[in-house]
């Protein structure tokens, strides 16, 4: 679906126009996600490895109240400086950035959205947001569930970002219709750690067969997405005590603050990084190395089949 407000880097088009294999990026991870160098560098590792694993990377921003389905290394650059000054967008602030002529990051709800514009299906991140803790006071619930529940893009991810209910976020997937896929596990990770006291719908072991089923879905005209929840390697998954109990502080002192809405998130994954000395930003980085090796595989046997 072509949009006037959609830029489609030229790279990107040829490989959607020949069928092959394209995975979608968000930039709010960029801005928002870690500190400038350290942001631009894991922005083009991550472009990299898609790459490496027969995919075409499309990172996705608004520059210039332009939507953009794939950014250009000078384009990262200039998100990873400009970095916590860039506006972060979700679903309702896209049409007043693009009004105004401004830049957003985009997070998992507009990266879905520009990707579906695109006409890419599916997407790596770190983890998507959901329930926040205390949601049944607050109704804080991210706006990334309701995406799944209408955008047809897959969502590869480490599972929902511990800071949040898990459990809550699944019911509120179930209700809305959403597949939780475990990549190789039968429980929903939880971000930093392998898994969670959760389970997921349904355990699937390829690539391959995700991709079958999300064909699937889209050939018999399902509404919405489909999420895959991969693991963090072992090798980098952290003690669930330590990260449990650094996010009960972080959660705290948020309260104690008056941090609320979309600040939430930001804030308690900095402080969560400044509580565990760092350790948690390198666990960040290779999940999402990890998500993109497996969205960039499921890419291609969507595209093969």
């Amino acid at each position: 679906m072509l949009n006037k407000y959609l830029d489609i880097k030229p790279e990107v088009a040829e490989a959607l126009a020949a069928g092959k294999p394209v995975v979608a990026l968000e930039s709010t991870i960029i801005s928002h996600g870690m500190p400038y160098p350290q942001n631009v560098e894991t922005a083009l590792a991550v472009e990299q490895i898609i790459r490496e694993n027969g995919a075409v990377p499309a990172t996705i921003a608004v520059i210039g109240g332009r939507l953009k389905a794939g950014l250009t290394p000078e384009e990262i650059e200039y998100f990873g400086k400009k970095g916590l000054d860039v506006a972060k967008a979700s679903r309702r602030d896209l049409a007043v950035l693009c009004a105004r002529g401004e830049d957003g990051a985009t997070t998992v709800t507009t990266t879905m959205m520009i990707a579906h514009m695109a006409g890419i299906k599916v997407f790596a991140t770190g983890g998507i947001g959901g329930v926040h803790r205390g949601a049944e006071t607050t109704m804080d619930i991210s706006a990334d569930l309701e995406e799944l529940a209408q955008t047809p893009v897959m969502v590869v991810c480490a599972g929902a970002k511990s800071i949040l209910d898990l459990g809550l976020t699944l019911e509120y997937l179930e209700t809305h219709g959403v597949p939780v896929i475990g990549y190789g596990t039968d429980k929903l990770p939880a971000f930093f750690t392998r898994d969670s006291e959760f389970g997921v719908d349904y355990r699937m072991d390829t690539a391959e067969e995700i991709a079958k089923a999300f064909k699937t879905q889209n050939e018999m005209g399902l509404r919405g997405g489909m999420l895959v929840a991969n693991p963090i390697p072992v090798e980098y998954s952290m003690d669930s005590k330590v990260i449990s109990a650094a996010i009960d502080q972080a959660v705290k002192e948020a309260e104690e603050q008056g941090v609320h809405g979309k600040e939430t998130t930001p804030f308690l994954l900095a402080r969560v990084t400044e509580l565990t000395g760092g350790n948690s930003l390198e666990s960040n980085i290779q999940l999402v190395f990890n998500n993109a090796r497996l969205a960039a595989k499921i890419s291609a046997s969507y595209c093969e089949n």
